[in-house]
């Protein structure tokens, strides 16, 4: 997970995802990386759901190799490996990497790095043996800053990738439904460190991804998904032609 350095005093609640996974029990993977409900852990039913948007979406192959971006524990990482050829998960948390190192890494073919999102698709040594891109439920934990330079360096460097899967985006259409009753606090709403981090609308993060060379098609989860009423599904390709954008909505479900 990754969020910058509070910079300002904040009424609302925030979160520190390395701070949070510390206090869990050290095999307690969902609850390290707040994947709950009221404080339960999501059924396994859910996580098949998440399972199954992230293969249909990434549409992963035997020959892919994947970058997950802001991976946490390597939990959701690590049902993907049978899937491809292999796997580097990276993420800002030098604890959650070692819960990953220690429980699901399997070198030289799968394996984690402590890193920020930003930091490593700018440092990574060999950008082109990747071919597909995952961040999910933490994209909008970056900064506008990390947001946009992940994008466009993923652009510019890993010029083998043609998917760049972001999944469970929190929806700024649906803030509202969310919140209720109260009403999100001033900043609340764009800022990485709050709680669920940056909202953002299709529309916002269709010109944010178009700004940084990528079009992007719009998915929903299934109805009865535990976070499906306040996000979206957002997979990025790359521009169709220089000076053109294609937004794609899909307002259906995964099926």
């Amino acid at each position: 997970m990754n969020h910058p350095n509070p910079s300002a005093p904040r009424n609302y609640p925030t979160v520190d995802y390395d701070e949070h996974a510390r206090t869990c029990a050290p095999d307690d993977f969902w609850a390290q990386v707040k994947r709950t409900v009221g404080g339960k852990v999501v059924s396994e039913e859910h996580v098949d759901m998440i399972m199954q948007a992230i293969r249909q979406h990434l549409a992963i192959e035997p020959k892919d190799i994947v970058l997950d971006l802001a991976c946490g524990n390597g939990a959701l990482s690590a049902r993907l490996f049978r899937a491809c050829s292999s796997l580097v998960g990276v993420d800002i948390s030098s604890y959650m990497i070692d819960i990953a190192n220690q429980h699901f890494a399997v070198p030289p073919q799968f394996t984690f790095a402590a890193s920020g999102a930003a930091e490593y698709v700018c440092a990574e040594a060999m950008p082109e043996r990747f071919t597909k891109v995952m961040c999910y439920a933490s994209f909008s934990y970056l900064s506008e800053q990390e947001a946009q330079t992940t994008l466009q360096t993923l652009h510019s460097r890993f010029v083998n990738v043609d998917r760049v899967f972001l999944g469970n985006v929190p929806d700024g259409e649906r803030a509202a439904a969310f919140y209720a009753p109260r009403i999100p606090e001033p900043g609340e709403l764009t800022d990485p460190r709050a709680r669920i981090g940056i909202w953002r609308t299709r529309a916002e993060f269709a010109a944010l991804a178009a700004s940084t060379g990528w079009d992007t098609e719009f998915g929903t989860m299934p109805e009865g998904y535990f976070s499906g009423y306040y996000r979206y599904d957002a997979v990025l390709h790359r521009r169709s032609a220089p000076n053109a954008s294609r937004e794609q909505v899909n307002p259906g479900p995964v099926q």
